[in-house]
């Protein structure tokens, strides 16, 4: 398996107390001291939380990142007090150990900032399915289990959702336990792409593993090019690819890999 390399850093919850309102949690700071940068993430559903002040708060995350990018981490934290208003509080900041900065700033926000859910807005519904990243594996009924708040920036479809990896054949890209958007329908050359395939005949229960598709292709007597032999491949040197016999019908590409979300 990968060793993952770790940084120290260090993260502050922003909330939000409007008049007459108990404080709620609005987002996550999180500051990598080695190269002296801010990661800012705030909630976007501040149109039904609160609406007269939505336009001053969806400009907030955008504002505070341009600060921090100017100045600095440490001097942004310092100016914090003279630059927000009553209604916008920052916490203390708290130690972490991080692997990826993005990525712990989305697991940070997941954690505390339970924001309100827009389905295909902002949210993707989470499915109960086990992404096997490795063999297939042995997986209850598919269901719909929660809804993710997507990343800021991805355009959502009804055709997304998220699942979770399970197994180490796709590290250090999808590591073992993490959290993934997929697109059904996947439309277009599949080659070089991370696909989720289904194993058709699986006993009963499905099964399903992440690979990256590679076909080769040979060219038939009347000159069309057809599918020779469709190859899966690991991201992880220590596991082997797995080869398909496209003239069997026994799989199925269910979806395409977007994004990972933690």
């Amino acid at each position: 398996m990968f060793a993952a390399q770790t940084h120290a850093a260090r993260y502050t919850l922003v909330s939000v107390e409007l008049p007459g309102r108990e404080p709620v949690a609005a987002g996550v700071l999180l500051e990598d001291p080695a190269s002296d940068r801010v990661f800012v993430r705030l909630r976007r559903d501040w149109v039904r939380f609160a609406p007269e002040e939505s336009e001053v708060l969806s400009a907030l995350e955008d504002e505070l990142s341009s600060q921090a990018a100017s100045v600095g981490a440490a001097r942004f934290f310092v100016n914090l007090e003279d630059t927000l208003s009553n209604t916008v509080r920052v916490g203390e900041r708290r130690d972490v150990i991080v692997e990826d900065f993005p990525r712990a700033l989305n697991r940070l926000y997941r954690q505390y900032v339970p924001s309100e859910v827009q389905g295909f807005v902002t949210h993707l519904p989470r499915y109960s399915l086990a992404v096997a990243a490795g063999p297939f594996l042995e997986n209850r009924e598919v269901t719909e289990e929660n809804w993710e708040e997507a990343p800021p920036g991805l355009r959502l479809s009804k055709e997304m959702f998220v699942a979770g990896i399970a197994g180490h054949s796709m590290e250090p890209l999808l590591p073992d336990g993490s959290l993934c958007v997929f697109r059904r329908g996947v439309t277009g050359s599949r080659q070089g792409r991370l696909v989720l395939v289904e194993a058709l005949a699986a006993g009963g229960n499905d099964r399903y593993t992440v690979k990256r598709y590679h076909s080769e292709k040979k060219q038939s007597p009347d000159g069309q090019w057809v599918h020779e032999r469709i190859r899966l491949e690991p991201l992880n040197p220590e596991f082997e690819s797995w080869y398909l016999d496209p003239e069997e019908d026994r799989y199925r590409i269910l979806a395409e890999f977007v994004q990972i979300l933690d």
